[in-house]
């Protein structure tokens, strides 16, 4: 069977530390969507460690690692991060797999990235620049090179080929800048990337499930950036929600059993668009302060503000989610009064359902205030030590959203999260 691992906000929910908290529990973690615009952080031996595209459970030995088809490959930031990791004695050469349907990030795909971000000027959607959104154009335009075809004796002419066509769209953009040097670093990674073990990954993995292997899949970025059902246009450009996990590695949903949704206790948004329970105000930037909340792939300061259960409860609904983990409870604790969103407010009615185009309406957030703990609680190991007005805030959610919150982050190390 295959259990799911996701966000249920707009990215940044600490996915990687609940990842690296399970994988113990599994054969094979496997990356089912996005590309190196993730950022999952994980502490390793007290160091921070971010990745990009490599599965959160490599630091487990034993473990099996794979790069599902789902995802847009950077073969420069993996080389990067292959070097990053093998520093801790981790042989990336026995433990990662890259499915061979992977599609490959080409250094023009950066340059359409940028260009098409630098043309639109005040109304940008707030790309990281990866080249993520130009890939998946390229693959549902049927243009896409794939990691199978760096075996293809004819790869170099297909790489030109596509090349020839992006330099057309550049041009249009009147981008002149050299990108020369992104070419040089490109095909130096691809040389290691074909020493690295390129599968068949559907059948690796059904074969695993049929011999009774665990698989964990891993999301990247979070629901509410979906490309079909999250806040469009302001979005990543692939499925984040728990239907890509059977696109991304080649697997049935009916082999799909857990779902665990993972949120924070409050909510941020990094870069542009909607985002209804948003505070630019003094208690916003606490939250960001004490919860240091700057993007791990590009350092932008995130957004922040209360947590919004009618989102919250859409993502749960999407996804069939099973089990929720909040993190980031800690952040709260010196709070002596928090919120929650419980409807939005439009033209005058209020709704718990999300409206078709967020970015198109004014909400005004229904809040409803709650009493703050008030209490350090990054020390606390078991439930029955939490405080009573976090259990009530908690308690709250569970029944809004009708998902047991099951876990409780309470501080970025490894063993600071309560069963409940």
């Amino acid at each position: 069977m295959v259990d799911v691992i996701l966000g249920l906000q707009w990215g940044d929910e600490g996915k990687g530390k609940i990842v690296d908290f399970f994988a113990p529990n599994y054969d094979i973690v496997a990356r089912f969507q996005g590309g190196p615009n993730a950022g999952h952080t994980l502490y390793v031996e007290g160091k921070k460690m971010v990745l990009h595209q490599i599965p959160s459970g490599i630091f487990h030995q034993n473990k099996v690692n794979i790069i599902g088809g789902g995802v847009v490959l950077d073969p420069v930031t993996l080389k990067r991060e292959c070097d990053a990791v093998a520093a801790y004695g981790i042989d990336v050469k026995k433990n990662l797999f890259i499915s061979e349907r992977t599609n490959i990030i080409v250094p023009t795909h950066r340059a359409l990235d940028k260009a098409s971000e630098l043309s639109k000027g005040d109304s940008k959607i707030g790309s990281t620049l990866k080249g993520i959104g130009p890939a998946y154009m390229d693959k549902t335009g049927r243009n896409a090179l794939r990691v199978g075809d760096l075996l293809d004796k004819n790869f170099t002419s297909q790489y030109i080929k596509l090349r020839l066509k992006h330099q057309k769209l550049l041009d249009n953009f009147h981008f002149i800048e050299d990108i020369s040097a992104w070419e040089e670093e490109f095909f130096e990674a691809l040389e290691f990337l074909k020493t690295l073990n390129v599968i068949n990954c559907e059948y690796y993995i059904n074969n695993a499930i049929k011999d009774g292997k665990k698989v964990l899949a891993e999301g990247a970025q979070g629901s509410m950036l979906d490309i079909d059902f999250g806040t469009f246009p302001f979005v990543t450009s692939s499925n984040t929600i728990s239907a890509g996990v059977c696109t991304g590695l080649g697997v049935s949903p009916k082999l799909i059993n857990e779902v665990l949704g993972v949120t924070k206790a409050y909510c941020t948004r990094v870069g542009s668009g909607p985002f209804p329970t948003e505070l630019e105000n003094e208690t916003g930037e606490e939250l960001r302060k004490l919860g240091s909340e700057f993007g791990a792939t590009t350092g932008r300061p995130r957004r922040c503000g209360w947590i919004d259960l009618v989102a919250l409860k859409y993502t749960c609904m999407i996804n069939g989610v099973t089990q929720v983990i909040m993190t980031k409870a800690d952040v709260l604790d010196s709070f002596k009064e928090l919120q929650m969103c419980t409807a939005y407010g439009i033209n005058g009615k209020e709704t718990k359902e999300l409206p078709f185009q967020i970015s198109r309406v004014k909400i005004d957030p229904v809040l409803e205030a709650f009493k703050g703990w008030n209490t350090d609680t990054t020390k606390i190991k078991s439930a029955n030590e939490l405080p009573s007005d976090m259990n009530n805030y908690i308690d709250f959610i569970n029944h809004y959203i009708g998902v047991p919150v099951k876990f409780v982050s309470n501080g970025p190390g490894r063993d600071q999260i309560v069963s409940l």
